[in-house]
């Protein structure tokens, strides 16, 4: 069967399926090119942090074929220091006419397993590119009336670039389809946030984001438990790996403090992402050891972190021998207000008064009432020292 190709013109509205007599032709999905560059993990990417030989696909143009996915330099995932650097020129973008296909049936009678992907490739092709005229005369219309059809024109003139950068990481996340659905969010970030009058194309722009979403997924998904919320640890978790085997290539020992100095982080950080990668996840709900049958589970195992029942008891008893003593020690205390008063609402009470309160209803100053107090605090100290001993040192 024929596979409709992109004609020599550029056209953007070639890459439709071709159709012969008798039978239909697989689409052929269009996506953009590569861009090689990384971007910050928090959702705002940084502006203008292009390099000079990234691939990018145009406004209007549909481009290149996929590289191999390249480990990606996490020093560049930022949630800080992401607005306010310049916006990359509009000539840093490098156009391509290759394509990359949708996979193809074998034969026309053969039963196949419906590819997700394939499908959504050809659903992509459907719509059309647009030239950098119709892009900022649109972008500038979404910009003064936030009209949505306009919005809905520019992403979806731009899914191809979306594919094309979920497609750089699809060894690092086996699931390609999650990719593409957090690049689209991604680039309609970049729709809404896009100033068309900086002179930079949209592309350029909108990479930066879905790359940023991509990468946000990645790591967030990579377990079930998080191997990197703070900046030196996306650092690590995109290049320790990475580092190791540059280091081992030149005949370093790749020793933590080594991988430490070359990417400039905490040594202790090195060695406790190291145990993470090398480490996985184990259910504390899964039992161990099957081959009795028993339904013991590792949480049953891990020791308890609160007091046993013999710690529990003698804090018990000790609680009780003090509210005896402490009942004791007011008693020595009637015919004094002042001290009552302040033993009261002071020194045991669940809300104890101020001392302007104290002081206001006995007619004296904050600062006596602060004396008495004091004075008092050591007289129960004394007391409580002469008849419990050694114990009110765990009091």
């Amino acid at each position: 069967m024929a596979k409709g190709r992109r004609n020599d013109s550029g056209d953007a509205e070639s890459g439709r399926d071709a159709t012969p007599e008798g039978g239909e032709a697989p689409a052929t999905a269009v996506v953009a090119a590569p861009v090689k560059r990384s971007a910050r993990s928090a959702p705002r990417p940084a502006k203008g942090a292009v390099e000079d030989d990234d691939e990018e696909a145009g406004d209007g143009e549909a481009d290149g074929e996929d590289d191999e996915p390249e480990a990606v330099d996490a020093e560049l995932v930022d949630d800080d220091a992401i607005v306010g650097a310049a916006e990359p020129a509009d000539d840093e973008v490098v156009e391509t006419d290759e394509v990359i296909e949708a996979p193809a049936s074998k034969s026309e009678g053969a039963l196949t397993r419906f590819d997700p992907m394939a499908a959504y490739l050809r659903e992509v092709q459907r719509h059309p590119l647009l030239t950098p005229e119709a892009t900022k005369e649109l972008a500038i219309r979404f910009q003064t009336t936030q009209d949505p059809a306009a919005a809905a024109m520019l992403v979806t003139s731009n899914l191809r670039l979306v594919v094309k950068i979920a497609y750089e990481y699809r060894r690092a996340y086996k699931n390609i389809m999650d990719l593409v659905q957090e690049g689209n969010i991604g680039l309609m970030q970049a729709v809404k946030r896009y100033d068309p009058y900086r002179g930079v194309k949209l592309s350029t722009y909108a990479a930066l984001w879905i790359r940023a979403y991509i990468l946000r997924y990645v790591i967030n998904n990579w377990r079930l438990v998080k191997l990197g919320t703070t900046q030196v640890q996306r650092k690590l978790f995109f290049n320790l790996r990475k580092k190791r085997a540059e280091l081992q290539a030149m005949g370093i020992d790749p020793t933590h403090a080594e991988i430490a100095k070359q990417l400039d982080v905490p040594e202790h950080e090195v060695a406790e992402m190291d145990v993470r990668l090398a480490s996985g996840e184990k259910s504390l709900d899964a039992p161990v050891g099957d081959a009795d049958g028993s339904s013991t589970t590792r949480i049953d195992l891990m020791p308890a972190t609160g007091d046993g029942p013999e710690a529990l008891a003698a804090s018990e008893e000790m609680q009780t021998l003090l509210k005896a003593k402490l009942g004791e020690f007011r008693v020595t205390l009637e015919g004094k207000e002042k001290d009552l008063a302040i033993f009261d609402e002071r020194l045991v009470a669940d809300e104890p008064l101020t001392l302007q309160e104290l002081g206001d209803r006995f007619g004296i100053s904050r600062e006596r009432v602060r004396q008495l107090e004091q004075r008092l605090t050591t007289k129960l100290r004394l007391f409580l020292s002469e008849e419990l001993g050694d114990a009110t040192e765990v009091l």
